[in-house]
């Protein structure tokens, strides 16, 4: 029974110790509670100072984009021309140098898209990199192409773009297989030849699509005299422009390993692991600065396009010399110095996919789309380029097609391409266009 009695008497005995760790708690209190006051003001001051870092970060980030990407290449000392033509518009009649500064001002915007777009590159990989490039570069072909067909000047959009494609091919091409092989000699430089392969022939088969209606033309056998030409020209363009897209999934999605393989190759063996550079600013970064450059160069061709007739009269120079050779040669900026930093970095595979894939584009895909804006403006924007200007685009794909057949380049390769370009600027020198006066 005494037993019972103490074990019935051991449970009250923890109350007193419930008590006391109750009162400790409150004694404690006033001490936690301040202690948690302190905590929580260091946090926030610690969370505010974490805010100021980062807008600090954040203000040093975009100071550092907007010097590299304005201020840290040398040819950005030609910027400020830009908002001169503007002013020069307004405040004189002269033509002459409206055009002349515009193309100044154009010329290192150009190539700063250029820059951001193979910044953009390094996030994206190399052939949807080559492929932005080509269509960032050609964004200025495209805008100076828009404004001069609301204008209705016809002419000058189908010079300026076979001028691009006449440029990309001879001038842009010839320069990187010239300055890659006296960089890289005695080495012979090798690329992808399946899908240079498969770009000549998309360039060919852009030749036939601008090659009917002038033949058509010529030959006088038009059903519908006049509206036969043009009808054609609308079907083909449709026709171009389905044939480009199914270019872009064959390229990226269906056979994207047949764009790869010289690349892999090179990373297999280790030729590349040394020349691999970080990008300076970030995607997000390059993707505004391609918004803000596109919008600037969109402005200033308005003034360019405005200017060009005037300039003509005012140089003594033709308008098919201006819009075939000047326009294309700023134009292609970004494109020519690209690809000749690729060519030197022996990443030809990047150089084709910029030059032959920019005239690609233009051929397949802003030709074509320049015909349907047209098509939708009410202007009568067709495909006949005129016989000189078709037989010059015909030959040229010829001898490129050639030329990139064996898969390697060297100089002497790149130096008969630039001579075929000084032959072409000095034949449309010469070259008076009948149907610009009809225009």
């Amino acid at each position: 029974m005494g037993s019972n009695n103490n074990n019935k008497m051991e449970p009250p005995q923890p109350t007193p110790l419930d008590n006391i760790d109750f009162e400790s708690d409150e004694e404690e209190s006033p001490l936690t509670l301040s202690q948690s006051f302190h905590f929580e003001t260091t946090t926030t001051t610690t969370s505010s100072h974490m805010k100021s870092q980062m807008f600090r970060k954040l203000h040093s980030t975009a100071f550092h984009s907007v010097y590299i990407v304005l201020f840290k290449a040398k040819i950005n000392v030609l910027l400020p021309f830009g908002p001169l033509a503007v002013l020069l518009h307004y405040l004189t009649g002269s033509h002459g140098w409206v055009f002349f500064f515009s193309l100044l001002g154009i010329a290192p915007l150009a190539e700063r898209l250029g820059y951001a777009t193979e910044q953009l590159a390094c996030y994206t990989g190399n052939t949807v990199g080559g492929l932005l490039n080509a269509t960032f570069g050609n964004a200025t072909e495209m805008i100076i192409s828009i404004y001069a067909l609301k204008n209705g000047m016809i002419r000058v959009v189908q010079q300026s773009l076979l001028g691009s494609i006449l440029s990309n091919m001879l001038l842009v091409l010839g320069c990187a297989f010239f300055t890659g092989g006296i960089v890289h000699y005695p080495k012979v430089q090798r690329f992808n030849q399946t899908a240079a392969i498969v770009s000549s022939g998309l360039l060919l088969m852009a030749v036939m699509g601008i090659l009917f209606p002038a033949v058509l033309h010529f030959t006088h056998t038009e059903v519908h005299f006049g509206k036969s030409e043009l009808a054609l020209s609308r079907f083909s363009s449709c026709v171009m422009l389905v044939a480009y897209a199914s270019y872009l999934f064959f390229q990226l999605k269906s056979h994207a390993n047949l764009y790869d393989s010289v690349d892999e190759e090179r990373e297999n063996n280790g030729d590349d692991s040394d020349d691999e550079e970080a990008p300076e600013i970030t995607m997000w970064e390059a993707i505004a600065w391609l918004t803000i450059l596109t919008l600037w160069v969109s402005v200033l061709s308005g003034y360019l396009v405005d200017a060009i007739q005037g300039a003509s009269d005012s140089w003594n120079m033709p308008v098919s010399f201006i819009s075939v050779i000047l326009l294309p040669i700023v134009g292609n900026a970004a494109e020519h110095a690209s690809a000749i930093m690729f060519a030197m970095k022996d990443k030809l595979d990047i150089t084709l996919g910029v030059a032959i894939g920019s005239s690609t584009q233009i051929s397949m895909f802003v030709i074509p789309f320049c015909v349907v804006v047209g098509w939708i403006m009410g202007q009568p924007m067709d495909l006949n380029f005129q016989l000189f200007e078709t037989a010059t685009l015909f030959i040229t794909v010829l001898v490129v097609a050639f030329m990139l057949q064996e898969g390697t380049s060297n100089y002497f390769k790149g130096l008969m391409l630039i001579l075929c370009y000084l032959i072409v600027a000095a034949s449309f020198f010469v070259h008076v266009d009948n149907k610009s006066d009809d225009d």
